[in-house]
């Protein structure tokens, strides 16, 4: 992942008011405490990266090259590791630095959220993908929520792909980007950014600065 950020995780929704009276509807992410895994440098690894890890868990939940990892660098039992890449990254941490959200974010800034979207199961064209429906006057019967033809006549004869049908809903990576840091909870290590976050509540999110502009994208 390009981009210095933190692993955290999805609190929910709440909102704050602004100076003008006006409320901020927001998102609510701890984000820490992290702790520096590993860092990789050019002259060694060929790039400059830092690996974080969050969430202290059991060590029985961690297998032994796990754990030999961790306690070589010094650090707890954590359940969830990511690699961030950044120019100039490796100077900043060293191996067995806890990193709190300061250290990294700071309000009014923009940041990317990356996270898993909420699993829908197998969903009908209609709740899919927003589809009006068939006609639903007299005499139609059984064609209110039908997706209609998808053979596209004689010519050419055949469903073309990415043809929006029924089928699995969500449970995907998804990046927003552009939120804004609303308000940072320094002695909690919380983050408020406005707007939504992809995920349910207590859902793992990556957390990155932003370094591009665009609207929200989806992510294979």
């Amino acid at each position: 992942m390009k981009g210095l950020g933190l692993i955290g995780k999805k609190i929910g929704m709440t909102r704050f008011m602004d100076q003008r009276g006006m409320f901020i509807p927001v998102t609510l992410i701890k984000l820490g405490p992290n702790y520096v895994v590993d860092v990789k440098t050019v002259e060694k690894n060929g790039y400059e990266a830092v690996t974080m890890g969050f969430e202290i868990g059991k060590e029985k939940s961690l297998n032994k090259p796990q754990l030999g990892v961790l306690k070589k660098a010094n650090v707890p039992a954590v359940r969830y590791l990511r690699e961030f890449r950044f120019p100039g990254i490796a100077s900043k941490f060293t191996v067995g630095q806890e990193v709190s959200v300061t250290d990294v974010f700071e309000e009014n800034e923009l940041v990317d959220v990356i996270g898993v979207s909420k699993g829908r199961g197998f969903s009908g064209a209609m709740k899919r993908w927003n589809f009006g429906g068939g006609p639903q006057s007299h005499g139609s019967r059984g064609w209110h929520r039908r997706v209609g033809a998808i053979g596209n006549r004689t010519y050419p004869g055949e469903v073309k792909p990415g043809k929006r049908m029924a089928g699995h809903w969500g449970d995907q990576k998804v990046t927003v980007r552009n939120l804004k840091v609303v308000k940072i909870i320094p002695e909690q290590n919380i983050i408020a950014v406005k707007g939504s976050v992809p995920g349910s509540k207590n859902g793992v999110v990556f957390v990155r600065k932003a370094y591009g502009l665009g609207p929200q994208e989806r992510s294979e």
